[in-house]
């Protein structure tokens, strides 16, 4: 099965240096379930020629914000809407998750909560308690029609959205292993764009374990067609 990443930004090039660009990081997550990867750089506007250029399509996070006026963004728009409209499943992470839902028409916003940086907590309607790295200050505030919720916490009331069999997306980054993202810190640590505290707390936290695999799980399922949600009241 062919899963073509649509990259909607590149990492950190000290973090590059060490785990690769965010294709790598997903293709590490999903190793052994059979799947081969094709990128197209979509932020440096590479573009596949059709939503049936392959069996299922991965957006990764940015930089960006999904409300931001950027042209790879109105682009990747009408690529995710034709996505939607095929028979293609779809998977979101971070900037992936807040660009489909607005896209399907949510509403993605700066939240005024802040960042979330580091280790946070999760219920998963189908795992209950989910440990993963998040990286965030934007968030979806309003959901798209046919989305459902099967992941929240108190800081992130849609960290996880359903779309029928059509896409699967979250807000948390399950390609960020505890190498990676202890990397990640340091490479944003001298940026005034982050809270210091939060960056202390994500540095202390290195250690605390993820369940990215648990994840990983899903999303293959979810590509493959075999995995069963559960909605979160």
């Amino acid at each position: 099965m062919l899963i073509g990443i649509l990259q909607c930004g590149h990492a950190p090039d000290d973090v590059q240096a060490q785990h690769g660009d965010f294709d790598t990081m997903f293709a590490d997550l999903l190793q052994g379930q059979d799947f081969t990867f094709k990128t197209w750089n979509v932020v440096d506007h590479d573009y596949p020629f059709s939503p049936l250029a392959a069996d299922g399509w991965l957006i990764s996070g940015s930089k960006h914000g999904a409300y931001e006026d950027h042209a790879f963004i109105k682009s990747l728009t009408k690529l995710i809407k034709d996505i939607y409209a095929s028979t293609r499943p779809m998977v979101g992470v971070c900037f992936g998750h807040q660009l489909i839902a607005q896209a399907l028409g949510g509403k993605v916003e700066k939240f005024n909560g802040g960042w979330a940086i580091g280790r946070q907590d999760y219920t998963f309607g189908t795992h209950g308690a989910v440990t993963l790295n998040a990286w965030h200050q934007d968030q979806v505030t309003a959901m798209p029609p046919g989305a459902k919720v099967i992941a929240r916490n108190n800081f992130c009331k849609y960290a996880g959205l359903i779309y029928g069999k059509k896409a699967y997306t979250i807000q948390p980054h399950p390609e960020f292993s505890n190498s990676i993202f202890t990397d990640y810190v340091s490479a944003r640590r001298g940026s005034t764009a982050y809270p210091p505290e939060l960056m202390d707390r994500a540095d202390q936290m290195k250690n605390v374990p993820t369940q990215n695999a648990i994840i990983a799980a899903d999303i293959a399922g979810f590509f493959k067609g075999t995995f069963k949600a559960e909605v979160l009241a």
